[in-house]
């Protein structure tokens, strides 16, 4: 029997929006063969055909960009700033797909004499399932999708079920373009379908969400022996040193923590402070904080919206109390209004942390920030290195050199320095530790998507 999947709108007290079919097996079972189908026929006309195709596109969905825009914030409650930025990023990153896969997918010599030649190229694997989350719904259905059908896959596509009418509307875009039946198509569903889903005959599973989730499909790509990408959970570190200048980052600090009102894989979620500067740092965040305007995601002055659902914000005052419980003093830089209902919860710090605490140990995906200080950057290593994610670390210090001395000892696949975004079409994106394995975005990700193939020929 299926299930509903409920469109709700968190900035008006979860009120139901819109009720879609949850999908069936049967028709699970009709998508792979759909996709099994098309793909050689999508892989046959070779890369320069594809990137046509997607070109076309890509520039419709920058064409529906304020209609995308609007229904994220409608039903995840991203303010509609945040949304259109994430929108217009998302084609960025299409764009820079389009112009650089013909360079990084290009065969390549390894060796050549008189006598032979050893040539590598990037195959496609065939049928890839792709399982994406709620937070960033159109980047995260183009980081992981678009470059799929860049290198020749075709994609199964299950996104999260807080956000059907934004994939109801990306599946309307597509079968209006010139996209081939069946080398995209979309299922929708909770984990049940998507646990059925992923038992079929599929060639790879990339997967963003939660750690839980993610060993549970490493178990079952291990048995299929397929290989799987997931990016998952992070607990980023950031590190304030004494050489700071503390007016020229506050600002990018609290953004890096509390921008989608927390809910951001490789967000900021623990800032160390050397002893020196915790009283500014402090005083500075929550003066911020004190600025910002909580309210209905479609609100266009808006700057902090709602938790996505009912469980995030449960989670959320759970966390939050047992912090409080051991000992955590609580700052608040503004009230939540009182005419608001939802899952709104205000900008927070917690200082006098534990490292017992939830707020230490696991991912807070909210705006909540716990914030400890340091004596010698030892010791502040030791504390950013102490959690079992890996994704990003943010490092704020004027020296160039103890930038350097500071990332190479930490265990995070992305650092930041001063803010500086390194969350960009060019570079690889993903972590270690229990923030997952392999990389999406740049010539990394499209490669990640290839079978790497070597021929050995005579001339």
């Amino acid at each position: 029997m299926s299930m509903k999947i409920i469109s709700k709108n968190p900035s008006k007290n979860f009120e139901v929006l819109a009720e879609f079919e949850e999908t069936t097996e049967a028709e699970v079972l009709q998508k792979i063969k759909t996709a099994r189908a098309a793909a050689a026929g999508w892989r046959a006309p070779g890369l320069n055909k594809r990137l046509q195709i997607l070109g076309g596109l890509c520039e419709k969905f920058a064409a529906n960009s304020a209609q995308i825009a609007n229904l994220i914030s409608l039903e995840m409650g991203k303010p509609i700033v945040q949304s259109e930025v994430e929108i217009s990023r998302a084609v960025a990153f299409m764009r820079w797909d389009l112009e650089n896969a013909e360079r990084h997918l290009a065969p390549e010599i390894t060796f050549e004499s008189d006598r032979e030649i050893h040539e590598v190229s990037y195959i496609p694997k065939g049928v890839v399932l792709s399982i994406t989350p709620f937070n960033f719904p159109f980047s995260q259905f183009v980081w992981q999708t678009f470059q799929n059908l860049v290198v020749g896959n075709v994609v199964v596509n299950k996104p999260d079920p807080n956000t059907p009418q934004v994939y109801k509307l990306l599946e309307k875009i597509i079968g209006d373009s010139d996209l081939p039946k069946g080398v995209q198509q979309f299922v929708y569903g909770g984990a049940e379908i998507g646990s059925f889903l992923a038992e079929q005959d599929i060639n790879m599973i990339c997967f963003t969400g939660n750690t839980k989730t993610g060993q549970y499909l490493y178990k079952v790509a291990a048995s299929k022996m397929i290989p799987i990408l997931m990016e998952l959970g992070g607990s980023a570190p950031g590190i304030i040193c004494a050489d700071a200048d503390i007016d020229g980052i506050i600002e990018k600090v609290f953004q890096n923590r509390f921008s989608n009102c927390g809910q951001v894989c490789h967000a900021l979620k623990r800032l160390i402070v050397h002893e020196s500067k915790f009283g500014e740092v402090v005083e500075k965040l929550t003066k911020i904080a004190g600025k910002q305007v909580i309210g209905d995601a479609l609100d266009r002055n808006t700057t902090l919206g709602p938790l996505v659902n009912q469980k995030q914000h449960k989670v959320l005052n759970e966390q939050f109390d047992d912090a409080i419980k051991k000992g955590a003093k609580a700052i608040f830089g503004v009230k939540r209004p009182q005419e608001l209902s939802g899952g709104f919860f205000p900008p927070t710090f917690l200082t006098n942390i534990s490292r017992d605490m939830r707020v230490w140990k696991e991912e807070v995906f909210g705006p909540v920030l716990p914030i400890v200080s340091f004596k010698s950057l030892s010791e502040a290593i030791e504390f950013a290195n102490d959690t079992i994610y890996g994704l990003g670390a943010y490092i704020y210090t004027a020296s160039k050199d103890t930038f350097k001395d500071i990332s190479e000892k930490l265990e995070s696949c992305m650092v930041s320095h001063n803010g500086l975004i390194y969350l960009s079409a060019f570079n690889p994106f993903g972590g270690v530790k229990a923030s997952g394995h392999g990389r999406v975005r740049g010539k990394w990700g499209l490669r990640e998507l290839c079978n790497i193939k070597v021929d050995a020929c005579e001339k």
